[in-house]
């Protein structure tokens, strides 16, 4: 007999049987705000590669989470949003980046939101770590820099490198995207 976290797991395992999960990371600015609609023609290519029906694992910080969780519907999948804490929205510095969050928040097919485990920059690495966890592939917009601060693009890679995952590096300043091979199996269905 199962205990209460291992129903929990069997209904979340069934929900997702033969659907792709797919999680993001990435910047919120780029110094050149043009290359975002590169970024977008990436993940639209990318996630059209994948087995459907998809489910994107997003935390809907501004800039590649709104962008991906966009591009998740628009290949017709769903998102779960992975919440770093409560409140979260007050965090974003701009009214309409906070109305994007609230407007994409209601279209997630799922709401987790994390309890904080100190400060916010340890909630982000933590929601960041969740989406790993959860996601088969990582799509990664991002630099190849470290991180500015804890939770930042270079540390949920990092981590996603240690978990093994498969990663595609969307690099906005290059206009490059990589993947590694374990990702052109899964791409393969």
């Amino acid at each position: 007999m199962l205990d209460e976290h291992g129903e929990q797991a069997m209904r979340q395992c069934r929900r997702w049987v033969g659907k792709m999960r797919v999680g993001i990371t990435g910047h919120q600015q780029l110094p050149d705000e043009s290359a975002w609609s590169w970024v977008r023609q990436e993940m639209d290519g990318i996630l059209g590669d994948l087995p459907g029906p998809l489910i994107g694992l997003t935390s809907l910080a501004v800039g590649a989470d709104q962008l991906f969780a966009e591009a998740v519907l628009r290949h017709g999948g769903t998102f779960t949003a992975i919440i770093p804490f409560h409140d979260y929205e007050l965090k974003f510095s701009e009214w309409r980046d906070r109305e994007e969050y609230n407007r994409l928040l209601r279209l997630a097919a799922q709401v987790e939101v994390l309890s904080k485990p100190g400060s916010s920059r340890e909630a982000y690495f933590q929601a960041g770590k969740q989406v790993v966890n959860m996601a088969e592939v990582l799509l990664a917009v991002w630099d190849g820099q470290p991180a500015a601060g804890l939770g930042g693009t270079g540390d949920v890679v990092a981590y996603a490198r240690q978990c093994g995952k498969p990663i595609v590096h969307i690099n906005p300043i290059t206009h490059t995207a990589i993947s590694d091979d374990s990702f052109l199996e899964l791409a393969r269905g």
